[in-house]
């Protein structure tokens, strides 16, 4: 059975660390080859442990401390910054983007089409029902952003767009940061839909970088996402191991980094210390949608905060109520503003989280998830697409563990 290699605290029982042993057995070194745990129970913390390697190559240990790719669970950073805004007065739920960012709306009407798919980058075709539909993209607001009702494409190549892959992150990028955001910013304004901003959840990743690029404005740093959650979101909590471009920007060694996949089509290199996710690498490594690396106590942190009412970071009380509740549902995902909220089946948080229970994953392998009637939260963080984008697993290994959780504290 699989040892951890760094643990800072353990007070899960021996039935439940029997039980998660069994279940790293089966994936690690399968699913992923690194896994970190941080879990807060009653708001304390009741594990914090990681196993596996860092580097498989060189058989480096994984340590608690290792930054790990946060893929989308960087969008429940970009959520608490808006909403921090909101609550300030600075905009409300139902503001037009346009008025946020004029040139979202300068090609108008768009029409409908069936945008991109994100793995293969084929272009899909247009449902003949939509063929002629024109969309008014003023009616976009910041609540269907935040609930993935705006009816924009949920994937583009905005990369392409941006400029050329970037260099490795050890190496400074020859297009700077400034013309890559805003390269792709023109890109994203112009954009055809693939629905109305008609109430059906349509996951959208561009969604969540408008949105990110709103906030900014709203904050007085237009283009600059970094400032905002820094100050918005870390600076409150003093999270100091959550970050954009951890290496590039020489705040880490790339050795504290835990590398994705090896990409042999664009970057063609290991993703290592750099963001996996093309469109945020190509953005310059900060979007609204991806591009944190964290630590599994430091998305703990995060999770607590938000099970404590957000007030920390300034959130009004209905707000941050009305953000873990549902606001939108299609196919039987529900959705909060910004957050995922339990499925009524085949959740990532298993069967026995609570109906209530709120989070969000991430492509790369990673999650949060908290459930308010146990006083629970886990924060999970893999690097699953290491051994392949479409290897199986994960949803198989999540489900196990937050229900081997669950039990765990239920049997006290």
């Amino acid at each position: 059975m699989p040892q951890p290699n760094d643990t800072h605290i353990n007070s899960l029982s021996p039935e439940t660390n029997q039980a998660l042993q069994q279940v790293l057995d089966e994936h690690l070194g399968e699913t992923f080859p690194a896994v970190a745990l941080a879990v807060y129970h009653q708001s304390n913390v009741i594990c914090e442990s990681a196993w596996g390697y860092l580097d498989p190559s060189t058989e480096t240990p994984l340590t608690c401390d290792a930054l790990f790719d946060l893929a989308s669970v960087t969008k429940l950073f970009t959520t608490t910054a808006m909403l921090s805004l909101l609550s300030e007065g600075k905009a409300t739920l139902q503001t037009p983007l346009v008025e946020i960012v004029p040139e979202f709306g300068r090609v108008s009407p768009r029409g409908i089409d069936g945008g991109q798919d994100p793995h293969s980058k084929v272009h899909l075709p247009t449902p003949p029902e939509l063929a002629d539909v024109q969309v008014d993209p003023a009616k976009v607001t910041l609540f269907h952003l935040l609930t993935h009702t705006s009816g924009l494409p949920p994937w583009r190549d905005v990369f392409n767009a941006a400029g050329p892959a970037p260099t490795p992150a050890e190496k400074a990028d020859p297009v700077d940061r400034k013309t890559r955001w805003h390269r792709g910013l023109v890109a994203m304004c112009q954009y055809n839909f693939v629905g109305e901003p008609d109430g059906v959840v349509r996951y959208s990743d561009i969604g969540l970088m408008l949105l990110g690029e709103a906030a900014t404005r709203l904050h007085g740093t237009p283009g600059q996402l970094e400032p905002v959650i820094q100050q918005r979101v870390l600076d409150k909590l003093g999270l100091t191991d959550v970050m954009f471009n951890p290496v590039r920007s020489g705040r880490v060694e790339r050795i504290r980094t835990v590398p994705t996949e090896n990409d042999p089509s664009w970057r063609r290199r290991r993703a290592w210390g750099e963001v996996h996710d093309e469109n945020a690498c190509g953005l310059g490594g900060i979007a609204g949608h991806a591009g944190l690396f964290a630590t599994a106590s430091a998305v703990a942190e995060l999770g607590q905060a938000w099970l404590d009412g957000a007030e920390a970071f300034g959130i009004a009380p209905e707000l941050a109520k009305q953000a873990t509740q549902q606001q939108a549902i299609t196919d039987g995902n529900p959705r909060g503003l910004g957050f995922l909220l339990k499925s009524a089946e085949g959740s990532s948080s298993g069967d026995l989280f609570s109906d209530n229970s709120f989070g969000h994953t991430g492509f790369t392998g990673t999650s949060l998830w908290v459930d308010p009637k146990r006083q629970l939260v886990v924060a999970l963080m893999t690097n699953r697409v290491y051994p392949g984008r479409e290897k199986p697993g994960i949803l198989a290994f999540r489900r196990a563990l937050h229900d081997l959780l669950a039990r765990g504290i239920d049997s006290k």
